[in-house]
């Protein structure tokens, strides 16, 4: 992986995410993955809404919810146990690290990662206001987690190894923190078919969750090569040209033709991705 490049999309992430933390933390509007959703036009963006039940977000800080940038609810599916670590890859504002904190109990253990101060200053305070204390957040990058090998019992994320330079590296890594027989257990992006260059090519679709994604079957292949066992991807929510456009907005489809535009209804899902670290 070229070097240039990794920091490039290290700093494009960090800059929106920073700005969208900075707009929760005033209280202004929700957050969003995307673009066009944000600001003074604010919108409702198809791949962040409606992911948690009513009851796993009534006992959280507002401020939690409001920064959920996610397109899934991975503790729901990663059937975390009382007395289990838990590992949050970009864990942003931390609504996922203390809905995994909840699930563990105080025997358990939830650590979020991630590389934005502005994140980070977030999640502390909403931390605090939760009053949970089997937490912890660490700054630093997915590509070169903070943790000592087989240190976890498993692994979660909600659409941020997508947005990643280097996702082989990432898996490597969430590989090593594992415990043998350790779950990776994560939601994310995924495409499945070939996707237009020119969506593939534009920054903000990348910052908005789509232009980064992996091809399904590259995504369990990567995860092989990693050394993972039992990989499985299942489609939870397939969006339409439409969704696309209303998350990330049309810069990275003006222009394409009616058979380009045709063939990226359905090829763009949130999945929930599984896999085994052998025991």
């Amino acid at each position: 992986m070229n070097s240039t490049n990794l920091e490039h999309v290290r700093t494009v992430v960090k800059e929106q995410y920073g700005r969208l933390a900075q707009v929760v933390l005033k209280g202004e509007q929700k957050a969003c993955c995307g673009t066009s959703c944000c600001g003074e036009n604010q919108g409702f963006d198809p791949i962040t809404a409606n992911l948690y039940e009513a009851v796993d977000t009534q006992n959280l800080p507002e401020q939690a919810v409001l920064a959920s940038l996610g397109c899934g609810n991975p503790t729901a599916l990663a059937e975390l146990k009382p007395g289990e670590s838990v590992l949050d890859l970009g864990s942003g504002g931390g609504i996922d690290v203390l809905l995994s904190a909840k699930r563990v109990g105080p025997t358990g253990f939830a650590y979020g990662l991630d590389m934005t101060d502005e994140m980070l200053a977030l999640a502390e305070k909403n931390k605090a206001a939760a009053g949970a204390s089997n937490v912890a957040f660490l700054k630093g990058h997915i590509e070169e987690i903070p943790l000592p090998d087989a240190s976890v019992d498993v692994i979660v994320s909600n659409c941020v190894i997508n947005l990643s330079a280097d996702k082989p590296r990432v898996l490597r890594e969430a590989f090593r923190v594992l415990r043998p027989g350790g779950r990776f257990a994560v939601s994310d992006v995924v495409t499945e078919g070939e996707i237009p260059a020119a969506v593939r090519e534009d920054m903000s679709a990348y910052v908005g969750c789509v232009a980064g994604a992996l091809d399904r079957a590259e995504y369990l292949v990567l995860l092989t090569e990693a050394g993972f066992v039992e990989a499985s991807i299942e489609p939870t929510r397939r969006y339409t040209l439409e969704d696309m456009e209303a998350s990330v907005g049309t810069s990275a489809t003006d222009g394409l033709s009616p058979e380009d535009r045709k063939a990226l209804d359905g090829a763009i899902f949130s999945g929930f991705i599984r896999a085994r670290k052998p025991a």
